[in-house]
């Protein structure tokens, strides 16, 4: 960590060396999140975008970790993880009259899940400390990217995740061999109960929110949206949240950026809840203090966003307030919607939480949160097999089935003429209604 110049607490203030601390400020309890500070002078002396980044054969998170809270020489896990495509959806230009909108799909980590960022990292940081057993407290996503990335390693790790989770993802910790704990009760009590155990058993504590160089790991996506667009940052960043640490990791991804000199401009950062879980939406609406304001009931579709109270809370009101961007919440109809919507436009099936950031790309339109013309980046942060049964509904809410035919040409002749007229009504709906879904501009 000879970048690393310490350790900043971003309720009090305090300043700590690398290494005194290991999670949060001592003064805060479990809130007193902390956020990595570097030596950018020493930094723009040591290494520069041209050529001073990992090999330009290294398409991983790996090639900045020159700019990441580690020691370069530490073991990395085998997988591969980072360097996601960013795509052009050109398709959103004619009906939408977007011109510049790409999808950053993190649906393609080796988990299917942008968490895999934070746990690579988690699963080094643990390994410069000699720990033995790590643990998380997680939705889904984070526990699964947690398990893989473990079982890379043969390291041990255990899990606390709500029983409520879906099947997938809960298979996934299974068949990657963690010890896995089903919590009966929401996230917010699996992630006190990990809490709990971890400081009891003395195991290494991933847990979002509460190690602060998770956040560290995540925001390598955004020092690749800028390589991937030349070094041109993008006008608007749109990304699910639920705890806040993805959209806190992007902002300070960028933030580093701007402060070496390799881009000219933060980009907005506008996050997207859905309504039964919009802690921050209100929190931003009625400019509320995120440390004061109470726990809510979480209940939507969209599982790896479902927190009553998020955990990186005041990195995730920074990320918006200090970009000049913004919160929006989407129904779970929208969330839905968007599944196919996106899928149709992109050949990227996203999970829920992934959809929802598309979702929000038409309501940030209709709200004037971003122009037609501007550069505009969607972030999916999650692949849709992971939950199943939410793309069966909404596929199934759109009308889309499955045909049973007989073995012979009549029958596969009768799908095709009733398709054919199927066809026909359907360009007109997507002209004339679903005003304000983005399945329009597909």
């Amino acid at each position: 960590m000879k970048h690393v110049t310490h350790l900043e607490c971003l309720i009090c203030g305090r300043k700590y060396p690398p290494g005194e601390v290991d999670y949060v400020c001592p003064r805060h309890g479990n809130q007193g999140i902390l956020e990595v500070a570097y030596d950018y002078e020493r930094i723009r002396h040591r290494v520069n975008r041209s050529g001073g980044l990992g090999s330009n054969m290294d398409r991983s998170m790996w090639r900045y970790k020159h700019l990441m809270p580690m020691d370069p020489d530490s073991p990395l896990p085998p997988l591969q993880v980072g360097w996601t495509p960013l795509q052009p959806l050109t398709s959103l230009q004619d009906r939408m009259g977007l011109r510049n909108v790409f999808l950053k799909d993190d649906g393609r980590q080796p988990t299917a899940s942008f968490k895999d960022r934070a746990s690579a990292l988690a699963v080094v940081k643990a390994g410069e400390l000699g720990a033995e057993i790590i643990a998380t407290a997680s939705s889904g996503n984070a526990a699964a990217a947690l398990s893989g990335i473990c079982a890379s390693l043969q390291r041990a790790n255990l899990i606390f995740v709500p029983q409520s989770a879906p099947q997938a993802k809960i298979t996934q910790l299974l068949v990657y061999g963690s010890t896995v704990l089903l919590v009966e009760g929401s996230y917010d009590q699996a992630f006190d109960l990990c809490l709990q155990a971890a400081a009891e058993y003395g195991w290494y504590n991933r847990s979002t929110g509460f190690n602060p160089y998770m956040s560290e790991g995540k925001k390598t996506a955004a020092y690749e949206i800028c390589e991937q667009l030349n070094w041109q940052a993008p006008d608007a960043v749109l990304v699910s949240v639920g705890d806040g640490c993805i959209i806190g990791g992007l902002h300070k991804g960028f933030r580093d950026l701007k402060a070496l000199g390799w881009i000219q401009q933060i980009p907005r950062l506008i996050g997207v809840q859905a309504s039964g879980s919009d802690f921050l939406v209100q929190a931003w609406e009625n400019n509320e203090d995120v440390l004061a304001k109470p726990p809510l009931v979480a209940r939507t579709v969209a599982d790896s966003i479902s927190v009553g109270l998020p955990r990186d809370r005041i990195k995730a009101m920074a990320a918006v307030r200090q970009s000049g961007g913004a919160f929006i919440r989407v129904s779970d109809e929208r969330i839905l919607q968007a599944i196919p919507d996106l899928a149709r436009c992109s050949g990227v099936f996203a999970e829920p939480a992934g959809a929802a950031a598309f979702a929000g790309l038409g309501k940030a339109l209709e709200l004037g949160l971003v122009g037609k013309k501007e550069r505009i980046v969607v972030v999916n942060t999650g692949n849709g097999l992971k939950d199943i049964p939410s793309a069966m509904r909404a596929v199934e809410a759109a009308g889309g089935k499955a045909h049973r035919v007989e073995a012979g040409i009549e029958s596969v002749r009768r799908v095709v003429s009733r398709n054919d007229a199927k066809d026909a009504k359907a360009n007109d709906r997507f002209d004339d209604s679903r005003s304000g879904g983005v399945g329009s501009g597909c």
